[in-house]
C-alpha cells in the first residue's frame, strides 16, 4: 500500500518541492514531484528521466528553475518508481512502453494539470527521445524542447523504396550481436543484455548487492570515473563500436553487475561525492528494491519490438520544427554511442536548433553533476512568450 511506503525520497527533497499522486493519466496513477507550482498559471516545464532513473534524479535543477519563473514538474515515467498502472512482467507487452505512448502518457499529464500548452519538456537518457517525440508529434502543445544525453536521430524511414532493404529491427539487433561476439574479445551490446529476461535479476539479485550495483553503475557513468574521455567513433563497425566503455559494449560473459564490480568507488571517494550522497542513493536503492528494474528496462525492447517501430515510420521526415536544445556532460560517452546520431539530429531532425553543448566537469548524470549550470542552459533556453 502506498501509505505504508517512507515518504518519497527519504527526507532528502529540498524544501520546495512537493510529491503527489495523480490517478486517470492513460491508465496510470502518476507520481509527481512538483515545484514553483505556486501562483497558478506559470509556465510549464516538464522534466523526463532515463534509466535507472527517477523524478527524484531532476530535485536539484528543479528549485533553481521554479525561481525563474517556471512550474516545474518531474514525474516517475512508466515502469519506474511509485507510479502504477504498468505490469512488471518480462513477458508483458513492450507496446505500452512504445514512444507514442510515453508521448500519450506526458499529454495526459500536461492535460491532468490543466495545461494546453508546455513551454517545454526536457528529457536525460531514455528520456531524451521522448522528449524529441513530443516536440516532433505535438508542437502545438509542445513549444520547446531540451533533449540531453543521447541525440534524437529523427523518426524511422518508411518501408518502401530502400528503405524496403532495411532490415527488420530485431535482425539488425541479431547482426550487431554476432558481429561483436566474432571480436578477437568478444563484446555485446547493453541494450541487447537489458533486453534479455536475465538482465533484472542481475541488477536486483546482484551478489554484491543492488546499493553496490547502483553505486559502482552511477559512477562508473560520471566524470569521477577517470576513463571517461569521449570522442566520435569512426564508423557502427563492431570494431569501432568496441572503443566503447564497456557498460555500454560489455565482455560477452558478463552482465551488468560484473561489468561495473570492477569499478566500484572506494570509500573515501564515496565519501567526496556531493553529486550523489549515501543518503540520495539511498533513495534509489529503497524504490528499485520494491519495483525491480522491469519496467524501465522494456524501454529497451521497443527499439526492436516492430509493433512499436512501425508506429513511429508514419512520421517519416517530419522534423522537429520547434526551438530545440541539447545539453550532454563533457565526459558523457552516450553523447557518441550511435555514430551519425548527433550530426542527424543537427542537420536533419532538428530544424530550428538554437543550442548545442558540453558540460565540463560532468558525466552522463548531468543533471546531478553540474546542476547549476544545466538549470542556467535550460533557463535561458526557454524562448519567452512559450
Amino acid at each position: 500500500m502506498q501509505a505504508e511506503r517512507p515518504p518519497y525520497g527519504n527526507g532528502t527533497l529540498p524544501e520546495g518541492i512537493r510529491s503527489r499522486l495523480l490517478p486517470g493519466i492513460n491508465g496510470l496513477t502518476v507520481h509527481v514531484l512538483e515545484a514553483g507550482f505556486e501562483p497558478a498559471g506559470r509556465p510549464l516545464v516538464m522534466l523526463l528521466h532515463g534509466f535507472p532513473e527517477l523524478a527524484y534524479s531532476w530535485r536539484k535543477i528543479m528549485l533553481p528553475l521554479a525561481r525563474a519563473g517556471f512550474h516545474v514538474v518531474a514525474a516517475d515515467q512508466r515502469g519506474y518508481g511509485r507510479t502504477t498502472g504498468w505490469d512488471p512482467s518480462y513477458d508483458a507487452s513492450t507496446h505500452p512502453f512504445g514512444f507514442l505512448n510515453v508521448v500519450t502518457d506526458t499529454l495526459a499529464l500536461a492535460a491532468a494539470l490543466g495545461r494546453g500548452r508546455v513551454a517545454c519538456v526536457v528529457g536525460h537518457d531514455a528520456g531524451s527521445p521522448a522528449a524529441g517525440w513530443c516536440a516532433l508529434v505535438r508542437p502545438d502543445i509542445v513549444r520547446s524542447v531540451v533533449m540531453m544525453s543521447a541525440p534524437f536521430a529523427g523518426p524511422p524511414p518508411l518501408p518502401v523504396g530502400a528503405g524496403a532493404a532495411t532490415p527488420a529491427p530485431a535482425q539488425g539487433d541479431d547482426a550487431l550481436d554476432a558481429a561483436l561476439a566474432a571480436l578477437p574479445r568478444p563484446r555485446k551490446f547493453y541494450q541487447r543484455w537489458y533486453r534479455t529476461r536475465a538482465a533484472n535479476d542481475d541488477l536486483l539479485q546482484a551478489p554484491q548487492g543492488l546499493r553496490d550495483v547502483l553505486r559502482a553503475y552511477y559512477h562508473m557513468k560520471s566524470a569521477d570515473w577517470p576513463d571517461n574521455a569521449p570522442r566520435p567513433l569512426g564508423s557502427a563497425s563492431a570494431e569501432d563500436l568496441a572503443r566503447l566503455p564497456t557498460y555500454y559494449i560489455m565482455d560477452r560473459d558478463r552482465g551488468m553487475a560484473a561489468t561495473v564490480a570492477p569499478e566500484m568507488p572506494s570509500a573515501e571517494q564515496i565519501g567526496s561525492c556531493a553529486w550523489l550522497t549515501d543518503a540520495e542513493l539511498d533513495v534509489y536503492v529503497t524504490e528499485y528494491a520494491r519495483t525491480g528494474f522491469q519496467g524501465g528496462l522494456q524501454g529497451y525492447r521497443r527499439y526492436t519490438d516492430a509493433a512499436c517501430v512501425d508506429d513511429l515510420r508514419a512520421f517519416a521526415g517530419r522534423t522537429i520544427d520547434v526551438p530545440a536544445c541539447f545539453i550532454a556532460g563533457a565526459q558523457d560517452w552516450g553523447v557518441y554511442q550511435t555514430p551519425g546520431a548527433v550530426e542527424a539530429m543537427r542537420h536533419r531532425a532538428c530544424t530550428n536548433m538554437t543550442g548545442f553543448h558540453r558540460v565540463d566537469g560532468a558525466g552522463h548524470w548531468v543533471q546531478q553533476e553540474r546542476p547549476d549550470e544545466v538549470a542556467r542552459l535550460i533557463g535561458t533556453f526557454i524562448p519567452d512568450g512559450t
